[in-house]
Order: C-alpha cells, then sequence, then structure tokens
C-alpha cells in the first residue's frame, strides 16, 4: 500500500499547478485543421470513371426535379437543358462545364479576423451540431429547445478551442415564432461569438435577411466583395431540388456567399443500398446543384456535401458509424478532389438516446472517418444526438474535447532532428527511463495531447471524488463554461443596429408558427 501511495504521489508531483492551470478561464480557439496525413481512398481509377460516367448517364436519361421554381427552369432552358415540365435533363458534360467556375477554396471572414477560416484545400473547419428540435441534459433530460438553450449553445462553441465555426442551427428554438427566430438565432452568433457562422435557408426571405444583418456587422462593400456566411442547401433526394432550398441558394450566390449543397441521404430509403449506386446518385445530385449556383453567379462558392446513412432494416431508423456510410464517404471525397470543389461531410453521428457507449463508439467511427475521407467543412461535429433530432449539452463538450485529436493526428508524424531524439535516447541508455531526461522536460507540456474532460486519476482518488463517469463530468464543465463565459467586444453602434434591425423586423410581421 505504502509503494502505491508513493507511486501516485509521485504521479502527481505538480499537480497543484497543473490543475490550477486547467481551470484557467481560456476562449482560446486552435487555428482550423491542416492535414499533414494522406487521405484514405477506397476506389480505383476504375471504379470512379464508372461513377463519373453514370452520374452523367443518370442527369442526361433521367434528369433532376426544379419544384415550383420557373425561373430556375427557364435558366436551364438557357444554358441548353432539356426541360419536361419541372424535370430538367442536362446533356453530357454540361454541369461539369459549368462547375468550372466554382472556386476551389475560399476565405469565410469572421468578425474577428484571427478567427477566419480557409475552407477548401487539405484544410478541416469544424462546426457544430445543426438543426435539432430537442436538447437534452442529464439533469433535465429531452425537451423541445428554446431561445435560451440556443443562446447556451452558442457560447458553449464559444468557449470551445477545437472548434473553428459557430455553425448555424445548433438547436431550433420552439418558443420564438418561426418566421422570426432565424433573427434572433442570426444576432445570438454575432453578438455571443466573434468565430464565423451560418445564414438561414427556411425561406428565401430569411436568406435575404441574413445577408442584410452581415452588412450590418460587416459593411455593405465588404459583404459583397468577401465571403461572410456559409450556409446548407440540402437536396430532397432523389434527385429534386425544391423552391425553398433552391430561392434561398439564389440569395446567397448572388451575394457570394457560400452555400453547401448537400443531398441528404440515407441508403435504402433516399438512395439505393450498394455503395456504387448512391455515389451515382450524390455526384448527380451534387453536380445538378453546383451548376445552379454557377449559373446565378459564376465563381460563386460552394462547398460539395454529402451527408450519408444507412437504415436499420428493420426499424427503419437511421444507423451512424457504419462501414457503408464510411465507404460512401471516402469515395465522395474522391470524387469532390477530382472535381476541385471543397467537400462538407461527417460529423458527430450516433443514434444514441443519451451520451453513452454507443453514442461515443458511433461517433469516434465518424469523426476519425470525416478526418481520414479528407473532409474540409465538418458540420455537426459535436453534439449531435439521437439521429440529430436532439442537442446534447454533455455530448456537446465531450465532442468538443475529442475534436483535439483530430488536430493532433492531422499533424502526422515529424522526423525533425528534434523528433528523432537520438540525444534522449543517448542519454537514457539501456535500462533507464525517460522521465527527467532533457528531451522529456523540454517537450513535456506539449508532446501529448491532453483532454480537459476525461478521467486518468488513479482509482482510489476517483472513488474519493464521488467515482464520476464521464457525464457527469460533462454536466460539471457545461457548468463551468457557461458560469465563466465572457462576451467578445462588439462596437456599440453595430450592436444597437443589429438590435434595431431585429425589433424592426419583428414588429413589421405576426407571429407564425407554421
Amino acid at each position: 500500500m505504502a509503494e502505491a501511495a508513493a507511486r501516485r504521489r509521485a504521479r502527481g508531483g505538480g499537480g497543484a499547478a497543473r490543475r490550477a492551470e486547467r481551470s484557467a478561464i481560456s476562449v482560446e480557439t486552435a487555428k482550423y485543421i491542416e492535414r499533414n496525413i494522406p487521405n484514405f481512398e477506397v476506389l480505383n481509377e476504375e471504379a470512379l470513371e464508372i461513377i463519373e460516367a453514370n452520374a452523367e448517364t443518370l442527369l442526361e436519361e433521367i434528369g433532376v426535379n426544379f419544384v415550383n421554381n420557373p425561373g430556375a427552369l427557364q435558366r436551364w432552358r438557357d444554358v441548353g437543358a432539356d426541360v419536361d415540365g419541372e424535370r430538367v435533363r442536362l446533356p453530357r458534360g454540361l454541369a461539369r462545364e459549368l462547375i468550372k467556375t466554382a472556386p476551389s477554396g475560399f476565405t469565410q471572414h469572421a468578425r474577428n479576423p484571427e478567427r477566419s477560416v480557409e475552407i477548401g484545400g487539405r484544410n478541416l473547419v469544424l462546426a457544430p451540431v445543426y438543426g435539432p428540435p430537442f436538447v437534452h441534459d442529464m439533469e433535465n433530460g429531452r425537451r423541445y429547445a428554446t431561445m435560451e438553450d440556443f443562446r447556451n449553445f452558442v457560447k458553449l462553441g464559444y468557449m470551445s478551442k477545437w472548434l473553428h465555426h459557430s455553425g448555424g442551427t445548433v438547436c431550433e428554438p420552439t418558443d420564438v415564432a418561426v418566421n422570426k427566430r432565424h433573427l434572433d438565432m442570426l444576432q445570438a452568433h454575432m453578438t455571443l461569438s466573434d468565430k464565423p457562422f451560418m445564414g438561414s435557408v427556411t425561406e428565401p426571405s430569411r436568406a435575404q435577411d441574413s445577408v442584410e444583418m452581415c452588412e450590418i456587422l460587416f459593411g455593405k462593400e465588404f459583404v459583397q466583395d468577401n465571403t461572410v456566411m456559409t450556409s446548407l442547401i440540402n437536396i430532397n433526394s432523389p434527385l429534386t431540388f425544391d423552391d425553398v432550398m433552391m430561392g434561398a441558394l439564389e440569395i446567397y450566390a448572388r451575394n457570394n456567399q457560400a452555400c453547401i449543397i448537400s443531398p441528404f441521404i440515407v441508403g435504402g430509403a433516399m438512395a439505393p443500398v450498394s455503395v456504387a449506386g448512391t455515389l451515382t446518385q450524390v455526384l448527380a445530385e451534387v453536380l445538378a446543384g453546383i451548376a445552379y449556383s454557377q449559373m446565378i453567379r459564376p465563381g460563386a462558392p460552394v462547398i460539395m456535401g454529402a451527408f450519408v446513412t444507412s437504415i436499420d432494416m428493420n426499424s427503419g431508423a437511421p444507423t451512424f458509424g457504419t462501414p457503408e456510410a464510411a465507404h460512401i464517404t471516402y469515395g465522395a471525397g474522391q470524387l469532390a478532389r477530382r472535381l476541385g470543389l471543397p467537400y462538407r461531410s461527417a460529423g458527430s453521428f450516433n443514434g444514441s438516446k443519451l451520451p453513452d457507449a454507443q453514442a461515443a463508439y458511433e461517433t469516434s467511427n465518424s469523426l476519425n472517418m470525416g478526418l481520414l475521407a479528407g473532409v474540409n467543412f465538418m458540420l455537426h461535429s459535436c453534439g449531435w444526438m439521437e439521429g440529430g433530432l436532439v442537442s446534447s449539452y454533455e455530448k456537446f463538450v465531450m465532442d468538443a474535447d475529442q475534436l483535439g485529436t483530430l488536430h493532433h493526428l492531422a499533424r502526422g508524424v515529424s522526423v525533425s532532428e528534434e523528433a528523432q531524439a537520438m540525444d534522449a535516447i543517448r542519454e537514457v541508455g539501456p535500462g533507464g527511463h525517460y522521465l527527467g531526461c532533457a528531451h522529456t522536460q523540454a517537450h513535456f507540456k506539449t508532446a501529448f495531447w491532453r483532454s480537459e474532460m476525461l478521467d486518468y486519476k488513479p482509482y482510489e482518488t476517483w472513488l474519493d471524488e464521488g467515482a464520476r463517469d464521464t457525464a457527469t463530468l460533462a454536466t460539471a464543465r457545461v457548468r463551468r463554461l457557461l458560469d465563466t463565459y465572457q462576451q467578445p467586444a462588439l462596437d456599440p453602434a453595430i450592436a444597437e443596429a443589429l438590435d434595431a434591425y431585429v425589433t424592426q423586423k419583428k414588429a413589421s410581421m405576426p407571429d407564425s408558427f407554421t
């Protein structure tokens, strides 16, 4: 027992200082990830050529629907597509020709220039969960999200070191009218954080509101010349482009703001059950959607998206972290790189109802898949639970902590003279240890990634501190982050102008909850 206690004391040397350092308030944000590792590729050249040829055949013979959008149909006629009712068939090569003006990467500017991000190339930008109508925490359980919850998640995102982006609809605040909540959500992103954010896509007029609020925040001329928003434009798979999403895309493209053009795929329901068949449909849908964005404004920034899950054939529920989803995500990354486009996919996907082992396994599979697939913009990177129905407070901070592993994996392996550590090996020699050697002393603070969430204490210490599981630790971390949150400074005149805009817009229309 005495020996065990001595070992614990030896391991804990300087523990008080380290604990004080970890408990200090910090709003440090790590730079977006720059990969120094290879992408993982599952498709050979023959497979890629087959999928690309089949996608062209699909566009030419089957086509895509643009519903309730006569303006879009006319645009397609003008560039030589065959339009029959709402069905648009594209001659082979037309979409590929149109997307040549899409940039291979772009800067999304944040109001704090130090937190602007580069989307494309070998970079990876991490953004939080998007869209759930429910929230969950271990103290209050599952419930409909409110505006207070929304603001809390924006604050947590701002306080999360490894998260580069504030996101968009981090939860859907159901206590605010549908036609007005986007105003409150945008104002929260703009004032409670200084990271980049996403615009509203639920109705074209709300996209226009997003642009006008950005013009207040950044200046009108700056917005027209630079990208300050990224927004999610989902395709109604299979092969359908609705007027709401396309209307929002038209607003953003016209104003030089970025759109993630992303099929929403549940394999076996919205796409074939086979990987090659799904990739063919994904490519065809993306080609048509990105081509349309370039018809609105050549050079408009876009991101090729692929949201992919499979289906449980017994219950009909979506499944996450599966091998099939990984194969599609890897393959779509290869297709995006061949098109020269930024790529969005992956996230902290899971179907669990609690932040438990299922959530952890499926999330880990999904996050690592995204890193290796060459994803450039990862939406849903933290907080996702219950198949995307729930934003979880505890899982948000658990995931946000684990995103640090992606940063460190992406660094790759250094073989610099210092990293080779030959002097350390010579100093220690056979039978020694490295704890006190000069190389260890010089690098121990930065050599290993260190979780701010997980518990590595000895069993006896863990037991004395209440035998807390990870969800309990996460609850405490959520409370600490919200208690220590400090709002980033914003020019009072801009804050007042945003408030006046939101107040005026809300007063101009009655509440609608449909």
